[in-house]
């Protein structure tokens, strides 16, 4: 069992909720402390049965031998004998009665709950990205500590695990999600999440959820929520899972049920990993730590913060493995902390780090005989929101009296970068503009030093920090990316010099986006050579760090989540031949 899953015995609140410790288990955790099943069987007899003699609220989609009921009729159909029309679940007989009087139900939820089902609607009704929608919301009503952190996982991880609840809900309804309410579908995704996902009490999951439904939707969609949700926590989640894997038409899709991710993606997945010569029996491993909440890691960015500043005396702040500017910290507000507040330090993945240390580490050649020292004064991030990289690097940058140039097609993410370079020295940055990255080669040939390219890309790299993009995603949208990214690429390598060094990342390890863009647009040139990005990122990690990183026997580097504990970043280091 996941160690995060233990601890049944703490205390509890009266919604469920634990009083201490962290509030949310792994949402990739298989539970079996409900119970024990006999697998896949047991999980469709509870709920495919068409016989008789049935647990009362059971699914069912035939009419019983005993034959139609004496108010079923084209006009009385929801009608009792008395003539008292009944709620759709109660005509079914799908009714769970509770033991409290109607004046002690619980008419609402709780505002972690709230907040959580507040995000999913967003998400799907707006477009919205969690990551953008969550903490304001938690900062207007008001929410802190193991409440935020509960409605953090309950939304998060409800959006990572969509696929797998939905085809689990699919089994518990007698009609075909995509004739529920999208309200009522995503109050069911919750409560199946706090009763499959998280360590709260089966009772307090149903109870806490069908007040929500109450709240936000109404008594008769409350009804609904409350015996389908009955019916999920009648079978332990391995049951479930088994269920769902012997229903998939092969393996992959079967891996993609269980670890909720749409084929496509686990099929492009599992082809990165070939492509980088790592086994495809790693898919399983893959498709968990995209399932599983990344931890919180923090930037020490150099000249401005000392990573000693945020670890003195606070046991949260621990040395991350890699990159010697990154912390982990192991709950808490990143906030709380003045160097995060000031810009000197800020949240960001450890991979994002690693590529940026790398780029402004890579080895310059001289625009004139390749011998003489070259210059360096002069660096372009070309795709630069919402600013991360650009702040790690205008700090490299001010070290060594150099200046970066932000480049930002889209205004409003312009604005985040200038955010973001506030507390750099203004000589480090010569420019935050807006402009579309496709011109800079042309408008500005040979001008930079340094270019990092960051491209727009799907983001299946990044998974587990963007939960709603793995269903916004289609295979469609890797004929518009790759297009963009080989223009952009040829672009960087118009702006820097001959023997100026460009960075091609992506967050995505699709190899159409990486290998395929890179090979494509070298097809088209000789005045570029790609460098040897292993070694230039074993020079950047923590020394004790750089006989144990996995980086393969290619010339460029693929990270992973299940491999490094980072997003599935991307980096190939190009040179302009002399």
């Amino acid at each position: 069992m996941n160690a995060e899953r233990r601890g049944g015995d703490r205390p509890e609140r009266r919604d469920g909720r634990p009083t201490g410790g962290r509030p949310g288990a792994s949402s990739n955790a298989r539970s079996t402390d409900r119970g024990s099943g006999d697998g896949g069987d047991r999980a469709r007899s509870n709920m495919r049965s068409n016989a008789g003699g049935a647990a009362p609220g059971a699914a069912s989609n035939t009419r019983s031998s005993a034959g139609p009921r004496p108010d079923a009729g084209p006009a009385g159909e929801r009608r009792d004998a008395r003539g008292r029309q009944r709620g759709a679940a109660r005509s079914r007989g799908e009714t769970h009665r509770s033991a409290n009087a109607p004046s002690q139900r619980r008419k609402g939820t709780d505002p972690a709950r709230a907040v959580a089902f507040d995000v999913l609607r967003q998400v799907d009704g707006s477009d919205a990205y969690a990551n953008l929608v969550l903490p304001p919301l938690l900062r207007e009503r008001g929410i802190r500590g193991r409440d935020a952190g509960f409605a953090t996982e309950l939304a998060y991880g409800t959006l990572r695990l969509r696929g797998r609840y939905d085809a689990i809900l699919a089994l518990c309804l007698d009609r075909p999600l995509d004739r529920l309410d999208a309200p009522v579908l995503d109050v069911l995704r919750l409560g199946a999440h706090q009763i499959l996902g998280m360590r709260v009490p089966q009772h307090a999951a149903v109870s806490e959820t069908v007040g929500l439904a109450r709240e936000r939707i109404g008594a008769g969609s409350a009804q609904l929520v409350n015996a389908v949700l009955r019916r999920v926590a009648r079978t332990p989640l391995d049951d479930w899972l088994t269920t769902l894997a012997d229903d998939a038409p092969d393996d992959l899709a079967a891996l993609a049920a269980t670890q909720s991710h749409p084929v496509w993606i686990a099929r492009a997945l599992r082809d990165a990993l070939a492509g980088n010569g790592r086994p495809v029996t790693e898919l399983d491993a893959l498709l968990a730590a995209d399932n599983d909440a990344p931890r919180v890691t923090l930037v020490a960015r150099p000249g401005l913060a000392d990573p000693d500043e945020l670890s003195d005396g606070d046991d949260r702040v621990t040395t991350a493995r890699w990159a010697p500017t990154a912390l982990r910290l192991e709950g808490g507000d990143p906030a709380a902390y003045s160097a995060v507040r000031d810009g000197r330090a800020g949240v960001q993945d450890e991979g994002s780090q690693l590529v940026a240390l790398a780029l402004a580490a890579a080895p310059l050649a001289d625009a004139s005989d390749g011998v003489a020292p070259p210059t360096d004064a002069r660096w372009l991030d070309l795709c630069a929101g919402p600013g991360g990289k650009a702040a790690l690097l205008a700090a490299l940058a001010a070290e060594r009296g150099a200046r970066l140039v932000a480049n930002e097609v889209q205004p409003h993410r312009a604005r985040l970068v200038e955010k973001a370079l506030a507390a750099v020295p203004a000589d480090a940055v010569e420019a935050v503009r807006t402009g579309d990255g496709r011109a800079v080669g042309q408008d500005e040939p040979g001008a930079y030093d340094r270019v990092l390219l960051d491209a727009p890309c799907t983001g299946l790299g990044a998974l587990r920090r963007r939960p709603e993009s793995r269903w916004r995603r289609t295979p469609a949208d890797l004929a518009t990316l790759t297009g963009l990214q080989r223009e952009l690429l040829d672009s960087a390598l118009d702006a820097v010099r001959p023997g100026g060094v460009v960075g091609y990342v992506t967050c995505s390890p699709h190899l159409a986006e990486t290998q395929v863009v890179v090979a494509d647009v070298l097809r088209r040139r000789d005045d570029v050579e790609v460098l040897d990005a292993p070694a230039v990122v074993r020079d950047v990690v923590r020394p004790e760090a750089r006989d144990t990183i996995e980086l393969g026997d290619r010339q460029d580097v693929q990270l992973w989540p299940h491999v490094h504990g980072t997003d599935a970043m991307h980096l190939t280091l190009l040179r302009r031949t002399v």
